[in-house]
């Protein structure tokens, strides 16, 4: 069974978050992994990736999705370019990836992440899709399309949703949900 690997952005998803909800709604349908990091409030884009790195190797005989949100989305960007263990990825989700190297938002203001600067643009060795709103308070939707563009992405337009979590309505997010079956599904018959 593919493995979903959640990878949550700055400070964690909390208990109403998508990230959170999936597991306790749809544990019997996927095999979910949180990736945890040991300082959610300062992160290092270093111990993240090594965080990234072993989860992936505690269960290689099975391929894995990434499910990232917000700084999260970074951590697939940076460690892509720089780990040995990316053919164990058969496809990353890539939701509101904030924008933390242009204009001065909550997410590019905060000294916490200054180390996430001068973000990782290779194109990604693996599927991918970013899923962007036209409301991200963190990124401009144009400012998302650029990001997909370089990390060899297809882009999803969700509207008007926000930074895509809880408190812009996201907390069980079903259509989010049903969406990913197919973009799972796509990516494991397609890929070696």
């Amino acid at each position: 069974m593919t493995r979903l690997l959640l990878l949550p952005g700055w400070h964690d998803s909390g208990p109403g978050h998508w990230q959170s909800r999936w597991p306790q709604l749809h544990g019997e349908q996927a095999r979910f992994l949180k990736v945890d990091q040991d300082d959610w409030a300062w992160p290092k884009r270093g111990d993240w990736m090594m965080n990234l790195d072993e989860a992936l190797l505690a269960d290689a005989g099975d391929p894995a999705i990434l499910i990232a949100h917000s700084l999260g989305c970074h951590l697939v960007a940076a460690w892509a370019a720089h780990s040995r263990q990316t053919q164990r990825v058969k496809g990353a989700w890539l939701v509101a990836p904030p924008d933390l190297d242009g204009e001065s938002n909550p997410a590019s203001a905060a000294p916490q992440l200054h180390g996430w600067r001068n973000v990782v643009r290779q194109r990604l060795p693996f599927p991918a899709l970013v899923l962007a709103s036209r409301t991200d308070p963190y990124a401009a939707f144009e400012r998302s399309q650029a990001l997909a563009q370089d990390w060899g992405a297809e882009l999803r337009d969700l509207g008007d949703a926000g930074h895509v979590n809880e408190a812009s309505g996201h907390g069980d997010w079903a259509q989010g949900w049903v969406a990913l079956q197919g973009d799972v599904a796509r990516w494991c018959a397609t890929s070696p």
